[in-house]
């Protein structure tokens, strides 16, 4: 028993002794956003908005991101080691503008059907719709006039730190009255140069690229 006690108290000291000698060489940085809202996480963690104080305790990195809408995400690793460069006692991130973003409007009308009702008689509407798509998507991966459907190939546009795909999908929803239900997709993955073909690593996005945002309200008014 007192041999067990013994081995515990070493052991107890020991650990005592590495977690002193770590906070003795702790570091501190200001880190601080050019966007003083911008979310600040450290190793996964917020810790605040705008600015905060890390700790890096010796021989130890720690992994700081700023995160804010319609900016980029921005990451940078300070490391506390015996042959990583000097710790600076403050550092700014100067947060760069999301060119997806800006490339892009919000919408609440994309990856849903859209009803659209027409005047006009079936071929005349087809042959409209299938000019309309094809001015913004000319690449035209399923047409069937007999059953009123049309897909288009996913359009692909990458970004700094994201990729973009837009497709659409017309079908006819009705003969009397003439409707057809029109989808504008839209879907981003967190990361530019992804291939289209990765379904798995794409999400609907509730915005669009803005070379598309007019093409329902285009339908819907030459369809009348």
């Amino acid at each position: 028993m007192k041999q067990t006690s013994k081995f515990l108290l070493i052991a107890f000291f020991l650990v005592s002794l590495l977690s002193f000698d770590a906070l003795a060489g702790k570091k501190k940085i200001i880190v601080s956003a050019s966007q003083n809202d911008a979310k600040i996480f450290v190793d996964g963690v917020l810790s605040g908005t705008g600015q905060v104080t890390i700790v890096v305790l010796d021989n130890s990195c720690v992994t700081v991101k700023a995160e804010k809408t319609g900016y980029l995400l921005s990451t940078v690793t300070f490391c506390n080691r015996k042959n990583a460069a000097t710790l600076p006692k403050s550092y700014y991130i100067d947060m760069v503008r999301d060119d997806s973003y800006d490339a892009s409007i919000q919408t609440d009308i994309a990856n849903i059907d859209m009803e659209i009702r027409s005047g006009k008689n079936y071929n005349d509407a087809w042959r409209l719709i299938n000019q309309i798509v094809a001015s913004y998507i000319d690449a035209i991966e399923i047409t069937d006039k007999e059953t009123g459907y049309i897909r288009t190939s996913w359009e692909v546009k990458s970004f700094s730190q994201n990729t973009i795909r837009t497709r659409i999908i017309v079908k006819l929803g009705s003969e009397n009255p003439l409707t057809f239900k029109v989808k504008l997709v839209s879907e981003y993955a967190m990361s530019p140069l992804t291939s289209v073909k990765s379904d798995e690593l794409f999400r609907e996005w509730d915005r669009v690229l803005r070379k598309y945002a007019n093409i329902l309200p285009e339908i819907q008014s030459r369809l009348q």
